[in-house]
């Protein structure tokens, strides 16, 4: 039984006290509001619109080009958004009516557009990583780094299966028109340097400055957020009626996460003191199924539970439980030859099972009935899309994440190569 006295100890959870540290003082929690502020920024200075443009003409000849074309935008707005809800919408609205009135497979064109807008949750710099990094207490740079190979590995995948589908059935993606585009080489190069450079010199400046040590995430954060207001007023869309508008739904959004977390902190203090992590620990122990068995049963149950939960409560209620066991089991055999990425092979084992945990969670917002994913994009998408659609077009991708999720756990090199080599310098 909680006795009365002990509820005095979720304020010093959440604000701090007696010497303690709480949710709220943690400085890398200012990275959150940033990385919103940016994401929102850019949405609204029309970067990824004429991105989109950009990348259709690029590959126009390729087999499946548009639905090319939003995958890898997909993939670079990841890297400069981790607004799942605002960039599923936004490449619904742009993309979506484009792809129908290409004759593309309704299911093909949604489910390219879910799973391509989701991907900012695992591409660095995801707000889910930052929360993650925290609950586990590991360098949030180090997480970054470990989840760019597997990021760009469901990246690829998605345009494997894109393009080898458009060619084997080009009735499901039909070719762009030869003269989609400008006709003159300089108005090529006029559109690289105004539509993708831009954007992607962010992306080099708010990740490079993290992997090169130069910056902290959160300064980096910071930067982020003023180099999107540079571009925003680069392209004349800058007003105080956009910045306005930006400031509200950055607020909102930050609001909301923040509210979320300090509820899922009160309910792990009370967890615990009931002893619930207690009783999960021995539960575990007492199944004898080993370091193995034990992954499975944790991924298994974050699978099922994206059916119908949200990333953010499965993040906050299932790691500050299941990290611990899985940083008490032994995968030093498996993890061989990645000391690099820290001294501690308890640190290692714990950042590979973090971008485990978070590919996993990539389904959550895919997965019927609850993908949030999918509510997002029926509630704008054109007359004539149906759910029934939307659930059909998504399940090849959700192989797929399954697949990349097999991947990183059977070679924890698409992991930890990448920090082993950056940090073991």
């Amino acid at each position: 039984i909680v006795s009365f006295a002990e509820f005095f100890n979720v304020p010093n959870r959440i604000w701090g006290g007696d010497g303690a540290s709480g949710a709220i003082q943690n400085p890398l929690l200012v990275a959150i509001p940033c990385f919103i502020f940016m994401g929102t920024m850019l949405e609204r200075s029309r970067v990824a619109t004429d991105l989109l443009h950009i990348l259709q003409v690029m590959l126009k000849r390729v087999p499946g080009g548009l639905a090319l074309s939003v995958t890898v935008m997909g993939t670079i707005m990841a890297a400069t958004t981790g607004i799942i809800g605002a960039s599923v919408v936004m490449m619904t609205l742009m993309a979506l009516p484009v792809m129908m009135n290409r004759g593309y497979n309704i299911p093909l064109a949604t489910g390219t557009i879910a799973a391509s807008g989701t991907l900012g949750i695992l591409i660095p710099p995801s707000i889910m990583l930052v929360i993650m990094a925290d609950l586990m207490s590991i360098p949030v740079g180090t997480v970054f780094i470990a989840a760019v190979v597997p990021g760009f590995l469901l990246s690829g995948l998605y345009c494997i299966y894109l393009f080898t589908i458009s060619h084997l059935k080009p009735a499901l993606a039909p070719p762009l028109p030869d003269e989609e585009g400008p006709d003159a080489g300089g108005d090529y190069v006029r559109m690289l340097l105004t539509s993708f450079v831009p954007p992607v010199m962010l992306i080099v400046v708010v990740l490079g400055s993290i992997f090169a040590g130069f910056a902290t995430p959160t300064e980096a954060a910071g930067v982020g957020a003023l180099g999107a207001t540079l571009l925003a007023l680069y392209n004349g869309k800058l007003s105080w009626t956009v910045m306005k508008e930006v400031c509200h739904r950055s607020a909102l959004t930050t609001a909301m996460l923040f509210g979320i977390f300090l509820g899922a902190t009160c309910f792990s203090l009370v967890f615990r003191t009931l002893g619930g992590d207690i009783l999960i620990d021995d539960f575990i122990h007492q199944t004898g199924a080993g370091p193995w068995g034990v992954l499975l049963v944790i991924m298994a149950v974050v699978f099922f539970l994206g059916f119908f939960f949200d990333w953010i409560e499965i993040t906050l209620i299932v790691l500050p439980v299941f990290g611990p066991i899985i940083a008490g089991l032994d995968f030093s055999t498996h993890l061989i030859g990645f000391e690099g990425v820290s001294g501690d092979i308890g640190v290692v084992t714990l950042v590979w099972f973090t971008i485990l945990l978070a590919t996993n969670l990539q389904t959550s917002f895919l997965t019927p009935p609850f993908g949030f994913a999918l509510f997002y994009m029926k509630g704008v998408a054109p007359e004539g899309v149906t759910i029934q659609m939307i659930y059909k077009g998504i399940i090849p991708f959700v192989l797929l994440q399954m697949l990349g999720l097999g991947l990183c756990v059977l070679y924890p090199s698409l992991v930890l190569g990448l920090p082993n080599w950056l940090l073991g310098k």
